[in-house]
C-alpha cells in the first residue's frame, strides 16, 4: 500500500513514536455498521485481537473518556466508570465523539486524536502478542503490540469487559 494511501493521524502517530507496526486493509461494506467484526472477518483475524475504540462520556464531570475492548467482548460501562474514577459512563453522543477524536464512527482510533482523551485498555489485551486497532479509517486497521499500544496512548488498564 504507497504510504499516501495509509497515511492517517494514527498512522503519523506510529511512525513518529517509531513504533513497529503492520498495516492491515480492507474493502469496508458501507451498509455494514458492525466495523470490528467485519474487520477480523475480512482480515482472518481471531475477534478477540480485533479491538474496537469506544468513546465514553463520563459522568458527573460530562468529560470523554476512551475505552479499547476486543471485538468478541463488550463493555461494561460500571467497571469503566470504576476505572477511570467516575460514578457512571455511557456510550458518548457520536457527533461529540467525531469531534473530540478527528475520526468518523466505526474509524476512530486510540492513535493520534485530534485531543488525547484518557485511555483504559480492557487487561485481556495484555496477554496477547499482537493486536489490531483501528488505523484511522474504516477499512484500515493497525496491528501493533499491547505495550505499544500502550506507551502510544498512555493508557491504563482494568478488567472493563463483561
Amino acid at each position: 500500500m504507497p504510504a499516501s494511501d495509509s497515511a492517517s493521524p494514527a498512522t503519523k502517530a506510529l511512525v513518529k513514536a517509531k513504533v513497529a507496526h503492520v498495516l492491515h486493509s480492507y474493502d469496508h461494506d458501507p451498509a455494514n455498521h458492525h466495523f470490528g467484526e467485519e474487520g477480523a472477518a475480512k482480515l482472518g483475524f481471531d475477534p478477540a485481537i480485533m479491538l474496537k475504540t469506544l468513546v465514553v462520556e463520563l459522568t458527573p464531570s460530562g468529560k470523554l473518556a476512551v475505552a479499547v475492548v476486543p471485538v468478541s467482548g463488550q463493555l461494561n460501562l460500571k467497571a469503566f466508570a470504576s476505572a477511570m474514577g467516575a460514578k457512571k459512563a455511557a456510550m458518548a453522543d457520536p457527533a461529540a465523539a467525531e469531534r473530540s477524536t478527528g475520526y468518523i464512527v466505526g474509524g476512530i482510533s486510540p492513535l493520534g486524536q485530534k485531543k488525547r482523551l484518557p485511555t483504559c485498555i480492557d487487561e485481556s489485551v495484555m496477554e496477547q502478542p499482537r493486536v489490531l486497532v483501528s488505523g484511522g479509517r474504516r477499512g484500515l486497521s493497525v496491528e501493533l503490540s499491547p505495550s505499544d499500544l500502550m506507551a502510544v496512548t498512555g493508557a491504563s488498564t482494568a478488567r472493563i469487559t463483561c
